[in-house]
């Protein structure tokens, strides 16, 4: 599958003021539902088809990578795991390598003891609990080591292709500097979009959003006159 710990309390989630964090320092105007309709008709337009950019082959390794990537870059991640997977692609196979051995695999990615710990026992969660396969519902799934809500939202989008809103600091930035759906916290943003992002939109919105904070939307630099939002947009740099 190519597409983009329990997470700790913060994890992701940046002031909603300052440029480099969310949106300009005073909370700016929410933008409309015809200007919401076009936002997400530009992104779609730039980016007809988007996709997770970690690597994984199967639903339960793309979970294992999610759960990896937390404070790492994707690209750290999809290098540490293409010979992981290559070794261990199914809860049993990474019960079989264990603890010590999964380190050996992803000790560049950064917290890998902590992620070890939580890969194995989710691996024993989902063999005992689930029958080796994902659960497709968000209270399951974050009853499983290392997942959480933000976690658990990418898999039931990416996996199951339900139409949820996942916020990572990238989504959390733009939605806060365009108006889209500004917001105090992670799960305050997230409520937004969901009521504010047109049904057609809303499988893919998650993907357009991160897509464009990572790559435009930067926190520290944004290349607004690359942007396809601009006259939208209610940030000023």
């Amino acid at each position: 599958m190519k597409p983009p710990v329990k997470e700790a309390a913060g994890t992701g989630t940046p002031a909603a003021d300052g440029r480099g964090n969310g949106s300009d320092r005073t909370a700016p105007a929410r933008l409309s539902d015809a200007e919401i309709a076009e936002l997400f008709r530009r992104l779609k337009e730039r980016m007809p088809d988007p996709r997770p950019e970690l690597d994984a082959p199967n639903p339960f390794c793309f979970l294992v990578s999610v759960v990896l990537s937390a404070q790492a870059t994707d690209k750290s991640v999809n290098e540490a795991t293409a010979p992981l997977y290559a070794a261990a692609s199914t809860p049993r196979q990474m019960l079989e390598l264990g603890e010590e051995g999964l380190i050996r695999y992803i000790r560049p990615i950064g917290l890998y003891n902590t992620k070890a710990k939580n890969v194995i026992r989710l691996s024993r969660q989902l063999e005992e609990e689930f029958g080796g396969t994902l659960p497709s519902t968000r209270e399951d799934l974050m009853k499983l080591a290392g997942v959480g809500r933000k976690t658990a939202n990418v898999v039931l989008n990416v996996v199951f292709r339900k139409p949820t809103m996942p916020v990572d600091t990238h989504v959390f930035r733009v939605c806060n500097r365009t108006g889209l759906a500004p917001g105090r916290d992670v799960l305050e943003v997230e409520e937004g979009l969901e009521v504010r992002v047109p049904a057609e939109y809303a499988l893919d919105a998650h993907h357009w959003l991160l897509l464009h904070g990572r790559y435009t939307c930067t926190a520290r630099k944004p290349r607004c006159g690359d942007c396809v939002l601009a006259g939208l947009c209610r940030a000023i740099f």
